[in-house]
């Protein structure tokens, strides 16, 4: 309850999630989804059944068929939808967090520079200005760029891209009252108010709604009105002045008693709640693909904050099934800067791998968490060790971004001394050597729904071992395997190598093979075959291991080689 209170809501804990997906699979290759958006309940502790409870007046669904986990992905997202595959710009280098004004990003950007950091964009989230409030450094929900905390932002942005570097901002569905903001041009929160595209309370007026420390009101998606309204004066206004993406935020909270344009149709509180995240990603990707085609676009208009061709990316973290129909990539959310299991670096990778086993095959999370807690009895903040480990993490997923979270001076962050650094380089560089095969596995999960980051269950369904994973380690693809240290102080990790395709695999830093009949430690528990190692894992060298005799393989280390960190 303490944290509860302290946080002010902006934790979490192991039952909670922005991405329900009414969906399962078993190792006995059964899967089935329901249709449609009730609140529904799975209950599947019974070994003998799965029982699925429907607060509806009819169930709708698919039994799916496959004889491998992958094909049941491929089977299920057939019907619920892909992603289109990403511009290669954001998979291209790191995407640098920041915050702080203009001063404080050249500044950054310098120091990158003498690092020699690949850098594919500055994701610059407080654009539209920062309020301090009791968690720490929040926002100005109000979607125009604060001239005075960015004081010559078209010059910075068109200096970046000059460098080959994107810039990215922040947006999401609410607006808040601006009446405390000096500086403010707009008042977006007036105008939609009076234009009736707020979601209403029982009363007919706008619904206010908790968030963190302060109120905010929603937009009503379901007004089609609404929907052009935020992509003409909000979406168009950050394209034209230099944005070629951006964080689209939240989504997933719509209130169950709330009044919606669509009430008088028959949708219920409840199905508007699971639908609201699928219209959130569809108004932003309607607005990137009407943006591609010309649309929203002046002629008088500044295009240097994309590529030329109107490859624009947004990311989203709330979803239901349907999601990837529309929303271009995920991420993880606001995990704790912390090495737990329900909030933490640990959690972070159960949401990389149960999301791309639901349907979201791009995912990433933020390197070094997000949510800071830091007063006199109760302290999360971010140590230097977690983050280095975090950013070899990151390092393995499909987009490689940092955040600076909510409390920023609370927190090592990359640019904090010499070693950070150095080491965010060596990440970055690590990302870089192998773009491409991320590249192959982007186009893969288009075509077929197959995540980028795998767990192993897709591969090596039968290995019992394998089935109680969670967080310990992953694949990237088929060729890569990646054993991340997620505690404290360590310096090895416990690797395990499945056996059954009879492969063995190369350790990239050491060249030590294992798997097979050449590795020690047998496991031979029930139906798990595979040999487990202990490995060293400084900081600096996470376990990473590549498949012996993969032309994919010998061209990541070669890579390796060519960017002098192996």
């Amino acid at each position: 309850m303490v944290v509860f209170i302290f946080s002010c809501r902006s934790g979490g804990n192991w039952s909670t999630t922005y991405a329900p997906s009414p969906f399962y699979m078993t190792s006995k290759m059964r899967a089935l989804y329901l249709e449609g958006y009730d609140y529904s309940i799975f209950d599947l502790t019974k070994p003998d059944r799965v029982q699925i409870q429907v607060h509806g007046s009819s169930v709708q669904g698919r039994i799916l068929h496959g004889g491998s986990p992958t094909e049941l992905i491929t089977s299920y997202t057939e019907s619920t939808g892909r992603p289109p595959a990403l511009p290669r710009w954001i998979t291209s280098g790191a995407v640098v967090g920041m915050q702080g004004g203009t001063d404080a990003v050249r500044r950054v950007w310098k120091q990158l520079q003498d690092h020699d950091v690949p850098v594919s964009a500055f994701w610059l989230q407080d654009w539209v200005g920062q309020r301090k409030t009791s968690i720490g450094s929040q926002l100005w929900w109000n979607w125009e760029v604060d001239d005075d905390h960015y004081a010559g932002w078209n010059d910075l942005v068109r200096d970046l891209r000059r460098r080959g570097v994107r810039t990215m901002t922040y947006c999401n569905p609410c607006l808040v009252p601006m009446d405390k903001k000096a500086n403010a041009r707009r008042h977006l929160f007036e105008e939609t108010k009076k234009l009736g595209f707020l979601v209403r309370d029982a009363a007919g007026e706008p619904y206010m709604m908790p968030n963190t420390s302060f109120d905010v009101a929603m937009l009503d998606f379901t007004n089609p009105a609404a929907r052009a309204w935020f992509k003409g004066e909000v979406l168009a206004v950050m394209a034209r002045g230099g944005a070629a993406g951006w964080m689209a935020d939240f989504g997933e909270g719509l209130p169950l008693d709330a009044r919606l344009h669509s009430s008088g149709s028959g949708d219920g509180p409840v199905a508007a709640h699971n639908r609201y995240p699928e219209l959130w990603a569809r108004v932003n990707r309607e607005f990137t693909d009407e943006w591609r085609s010309g649309e929203h676009r002046r002629a008088d208009a500044d295009d240097d904050g994309d590529d030329g061709d109107g490859e624009l990316v947004f990311f989203v973290r709330a979803g239901f099934r349907e999601s990837s129909r529309w929303a271009m990539l995920f991420w993880e959310g606001d995990q704790m800067v912390s090495w737990q299991a329900n909030d933490g670096i640990k959690s972070s990778v159960v949401g990389l791998l149960t999301g791309g086993m639901s349907g979201f095959p791009l995912n990433h999370g933020d390197a070094g968490g997000y949510c800071t807690v830091d007063l006199p009895l109760l302290r999360y903040r971010r140590s230097e060790e977690l983050l280095l480990r975090w950013m070899e993490l990151s390092a393995f997923t499909v987009v490689f971004r940092t955040h600076e979270g909510n409390k920023p001076g609370s927190n090592c962050q990359f640019y904090s001394n010499d070693r950070t650094l150095a080491h965010f380089a060596r990440c970055a560089k690590i990302y870089k050597a192998w773009e491409f095969y991320r590249i192959q596995l982007v186009e893969e999960a288009a075509e077929k729904g197959l995540p980028v980051a795998r767990h192993l269950f897709l591969h090596y369904p039968e290995d019992q071992r394998v089935q109680k994973m969670t967080y310990q380690q992953f694949l990237v693809g088929t060729e890569m395997l990646v054993v991340p240290v997620l505690d404290k102080g360590k310096n090895t990790v416990t690797a395990y190598f499945p056996v059954s395709d009879g492969g063995l695999w190369k350790h990239i830093w050491t060249g030590d093979e294992f798997g097979g009949r050449r590795s020690r430690g047998i496991v031979g528990e029930g139906m798990s075959h595979g040999f487990e190692a202990e490995v060293e894992a400084r900081i600096g060298f996470p376990a990473v291991f590549v498949r012996v005799g993969s032309t994919i393989g010998e061209r990541f280390v070669r890579n390796l080689r060519d960017l002098k960190v192996l």
